[in-house]
Protein backbone atom coordinates (compact mmCIF):
# COMPACT_ATOMS: atom_id res chain seq x y z
CA UNK A 1 0.00 0.00 0.00
CA UNK A 2 2.90 2.81 1.02
CA UNK A 3 4.48 1.51 -2.49
CA UNK A 4 1.59 2.69 -4.74
CA UNK A 5 1.05 5.76 -2.36
CA UNK A 6 4.46 6.72 -3.44
CA UNK A 7 3.96 5.69 -7.37
CA UNK A 8 0.64 8.03 -6.83
CA UNK A 9 2.73 10.76 -5.70
CA UNK A 10 5.07 10.58 -7.78
CA UNK A 11 2.95 10.80 -10.69
CA UNK A 12 1.13 13.90 -8.90
CA UNK A 13 4.28 16.32 -9.22
CA UNK A 14 5.19 15.07 -12.52
CA UNK A 15 1.75 16.26 -13.71
CA UNK A 16 2.57 19.56 -12.06
CA UNK A 17 5.81 19.93 -13.10
CA UNK A 18 4.75 19.40 -16.54
CA UNK A 19 2.06 22.35 -16.39
CA UNK A 20 4.26 24.21 -14.67
CA UNK A 21 6.90 23.90 -17.19
CA UNK A 22 4.89 23.96 -20.09
CA UNK A 23 3.40 27.43 -18.60
CA UNK A 24 7.04 29.15 -17.81
CA UNK A 25 8.13 28.72 -21.31
CA UNK A 26 5.00 30.70 -22.76
CA UNK A 27 5.62 33.23 -20.14
CA UNK A 28 9.58 33.40 -20.57
CA UNK A 29 9.27 33.43 -24.36
CA UNK A 30 6.27 35.86 -24.43
CA UNK A 31 3.57 33.86 -25.62
CA UNK A 32 1.69 34.91 -22.46
CA UNK A 33 2.13 38.71 -21.52
CA UNK A 34 2.55 40.18 -18.62
CA UNK A 35 -0.42 40.64 -16.35
CA UNK A 36 -2.92 37.88 -18.38
CA UNK A 37 -5.00 35.74 -16.24
CA UNK A 38 -4.51 32.37 -15.78
CA UNK A 39 -7.87 30.29 -14.85
CA UNK A 40 -7.83 27.11 -13.42
CA UNK A 41 -10.68 26.53 -15.96
CA UNK A 42 -8.36 27.11 -18.87
CA UNK A 43 -5.90 25.05 -17.39
CA UNK A 44 -8.05 22.01 -16.72
CA UNK A 45 -9.11 22.52 -20.65
CA UNK A 46 -5.77 22.39 -22.11
CA UNK A 47 -4.25 20.01 -20.10
CA UNK A 48 -7.07 17.54 -19.29
CA UNK A 49 -5.89 17.56 -15.94
CA UNK A 50 -7.60 17.41 -11.97
CA UNK A 51 -7.88 20.70 -10.53
CA UNK A 52 -5.69 19.67 -8.05
CA UNK A 53 -3.31 19.22 -10.56
CA UNK A 54 -3.78 23.08 -12.03
CA UNK A 55 -4.14 24.86 -8.55
CA UNK A 56 -0.62 23.08 -8.00
CA UNK A 57 0.72 24.17 -10.82
CA UNK A 58 0.30 27.55 -9.92
CA UNK A 59 1.38 27.33 -6.48
CA UNK A 60 4.59 26.30 -8.35
CA UNK A 61 4.66 29.07 -10.31
CA UNK A 62 3.96 31.74 -7.87
CA UNK A 63 6.83 30.00 -5.91
CA UNK A 64 9.43 31.33 -9.30
CA UNK A 65 8.24 34.80 -8.77
CA UNK A 66 6.33 35.00 -12.59
CA UNK A 67 3.05 34.25 -11.57
CA UNK A 68 0.98 36.39 -8.89
CA UNK A 69 -2.00 35.02 -7.21
CA UNK A 70 -4.65 37.47 -5.15
CA UNK A 71 -7.31 36.82 -3.05
CA UNK A 72 -10.61 36.94 -5.09
CA UNK A 73 -8.62 37.68 -8.33
CA UNK A 74 -7.25 34.88 -9.26
CA UNK A 75 -3.65 34.12 -10.74
CA UNK A 76 -2.14 36.64 -13.16
CA UNK A 77 1.32 36.62 -14.83
CA UNK A 78 3.67 38.83 -13.02
CA UNK A 79 3.81 42.49 -14.87
CA UNK A 80 6.37 44.70 -13.23
CA UNK A 81 5.73 48.54 -13.21
CA UNK A 82 9.15 50.67 -13.88
CA UNK A 83 9.89 51.24 -10.29
CA UNK A 84 9.48 47.62 -9.48
CA UNK A 85 12.15 47.18 -12.49
CA UNK A 86 14.64 49.44 -11.32
CA UNK A 87 13.87 48.20 -7.76
CA UNK A 88 14.59 45.03 -8.78
CA UNK A 89 17.82 45.36 -10.86
CA UNK A 90 19.39 47.82 -8.42
CA UNK A 91 19.28 44.57 -6.05
CA UNK A 92 20.51 42.55 -9.01
CA UNK A 93 23.65 44.79 -9.68
CA UNK A 94 24.51 44.76 -5.48
CA UNK A 95 24.85 40.85 -5.48
CA UNK A 96 26.41 40.25 -8.65
CA UNK A 97 28.58 43.00 -8.26
CA UNK A 98 30.03 41.31 -4.61
CA UNK A 99 29.90 37.82 -6.04
CA UNK A 100 32.14 39.40 -8.90
CA UNK A 101 35.06 40.84 -6.74
CA UNK A 102 34.76 37.87 -4.08
CA UNK A 103 35.99 35.40 -6.81
CA UNK A 104 39.05 34.11 -6.69
CA UNK A 105 41.14 35.26 -9.42
CA UNK A 106 42.59 33.87 -11.47
CA UNK A 107 40.01 31.20 -11.19
CA UNK A 108 40.66 27.46 -11.63
CA UNK A 109 41.08 25.46 -14.84
CA UNK A 110 37.91 23.24 -13.71
CA UNK A 111 35.09 26.28 -13.33
CA UNK A 112 37.07 27.95 -17.05
CA UNK A 113 36.59 24.27 -18.60
CA UNK A 114 32.95 24.01 -17.17
CA UNK A 115 32.31 27.55 -18.30
CA UNK A 116 33.42 27.01 -21.54
CA UNK A 117 31.36 24.06 -21.54
CA UNK A 118 28.41 25.84 -20.68
CA UNK A 119 29.42 29.11 -23.16
CA UNK A 120 29.39 26.23 -25.96
CA UNK A 121 26.01 24.91 -24.87
CA UNK A 122 24.57 28.28 -25.04
CA UNK A 123 25.82 29.03 -28.40
CA UNK A 124 24.53 26.22 -30.32
CA UNK A 125 20.88 26.88 -28.53
CA UNK A 126 21.12 30.06 -29.84
CA UNK A 127 21.75 29.30 -32.95
CA UNK A 128 19.31 26.61 -33.34
CA UNK A 129 17.22 29.16 -31.66
CA UNK A 130 16.23 26.63 -28.77
CA UNK A 131 14.96 29.36 -26.80
CA UNK A 132 14.68 26.83 -23.74
CA UNK A 133 18.13 26.02 -24.15
CA UNK A 134 19.20 29.25 -24.08
CA UNK A 135 17.41 30.33 -21.14
CA UNK A 136 18.30 27.39 -19.26
CA UNK A 137 21.80 27.60 -20.20
CA UNK A 138 21.88 31.49 -19.61
CA UNK A 139 20.80 30.62 -16.32
CA UNK A 140 23.32 27.53 -15.61
CA UNK A 141 26.17 29.76 -16.57
CA UNK A 142 25.77 32.68 -14.16
CA UNK A 143 24.98 30.16 -11.16
CA UNK A 144 27.72 28.52 -11.89
CA UNK A 145 29.92 31.81 -12.54
CA UNK A 146 28.50 33.02 -8.83
CA UNK A 147 28.84 29.80 -7.18
CA UNK A 148 32.43 30.69 -7.10
CA UNK A 149 32.21 33.63 -4.96
CA UNK A 150 32.22 31.07 -2.20
CA UNK A 151 29.27 32.39 -0.50
CA UNK A 152 25.88 29.74 -0.87
CA UNK A 153 23.84 32.45 0.61
CA UNK A 154 24.95 35.23 -1.44
CA UNK A 155 24.13 32.66 -4.38
CA UNK A 156 21.10 32.01 -3.28
CA UNK A 157 19.73 35.26 -3.16
CA UNK A 158 21.58 36.09 -6.45
CA UNK A 159 19.10 33.31 -8.06
CA UNK A 160 15.64 34.80 -6.34
CA UNK A 161 16.41 37.92 -7.95
CA UNK A 162 17.24 35.77 -11.10
CA UNK A 163 13.42 34.25 -11.36
CA UNK A 164 12.19 37.96 -9.86
CA UNK A 165 13.63 39.44 -13.55
CA UNK A 166 11.98 36.86 -15.34
CA UNK A 167 9.20 39.28 -17.05
CA UNK A 168 12.24 41.78 -17.75
CA UNK A 169 14.57 39.55 -19.27
CA UNK A 170 11.94 37.84 -21.43
CA UNK A 171 11.85 40.80 -23.24
CA UNK A 172 15.37 39.83 -24.68
CA UNK A 173 14.99 36.18 -25.14
CA UNK A 174 13.38 36.02 -28.73
CA UNK A 175 15.96 38.67 -29.85
CA UNK A 176 19.15 37.41 -31.83
CA UNK A 177 20.97 40.76 -31.02
CA UNK A 178 20.39 40.59 -27.39
CA UNK A 179 21.31 36.96 -27.08
CA UNK A 180 24.32 37.47 -29.47
CA UNK A 181 25.19 40.22 -26.66
CA UNK A 182 24.91 38.45 -24.28
CA UNK A 183 26.35 35.47 -25.49
CA UNK A 184 29.90 37.73 -26.45
CA UNK A 185 29.52 38.89 -22.52
CA UNK A 186 29.75 35.24 -21.26
CA UNK A 187 32.88 34.69 -23.59
CA UNK A 188 34.42 38.01 -21.68
CA UNK A 189 33.61 37.00 -18.45
CA UNK A 190 35.62 33.55 -18.97
CA UNK A 191 38.46 35.77 -20.10
CA UNK A 192 38.18 38.17 -17.13
CA UNK A 193 38.21 35.06 -14.84
CA UNK A 194 41.86 34.24 -15.82
CA UNK A 195 42.76 37.44 -15.24
CA UNK A 196 43.45 39.41 -12.32
CA UNK A 197 40.82 42.14 -12.17
CA UNK A 198 38.15 41.75 -9.74
CA UNK A 199 37.11 44.90 -10.89
CA UNK A 200 36.39 44.92 -14.39
CA UNK A 201 35.00 41.46 -13.98
CA UNK A 202 31.95 43.24 -11.27
CA UNK A 203 31.42 46.05 -13.64
CA UNK A 204 31.52 43.34 -16.90
CA UNK A 205 28.40 41.36 -14.67
CA UNK A 206 26.88 44.68 -13.94
CA UNK A 207 26.76 46.27 -17.35
CA UNK A 208 25.57 42.57 -18.85
CA UNK A 209 22.46 43.13 -17.28
CA UNK A 210 21.45 46.62 -18.75
CA UNK A 211 20.12 45.61 -22.30
CA UNK A 212 17.30 43.79 -20.79
CA UNK A 213 16.16 46.03 -18.24
CA UNK A 214 16.59 49.14 -20.62
CA UNK A 215 14.54 47.28 -23.26
CA UNK A 216 11.51 46.71 -20.85
CA UNK A 217 11.49 50.24 -19.53
CA UNK A 218 11.55 51.48 -22.76
CA UNK A 219 8.17 49.31 -23.45
CA UNK A 220 6.12 49.76 -20.20
CA UNK A 221 7.22 53.56 -20.03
Amino acid sequence: MAAATQTEQIAIEHDDLSIARALEEDIIFGRLAPGTRLTEDTLLARFAVTRHFARQALVQLEAMGIVVRERNRGATVRSLTPKQVQEIYDVRELLQRQAALWIPLPAPAALIAELEAIHQEHGRHMEAGFLRGVHEANDRFHLTLFGACGNAHLVQSIELYMRLSLPVRANTMGDKESLRIAHQHHAMMIDMLQGHDNWVLAQLCVDHLQPSKQRYLERVR
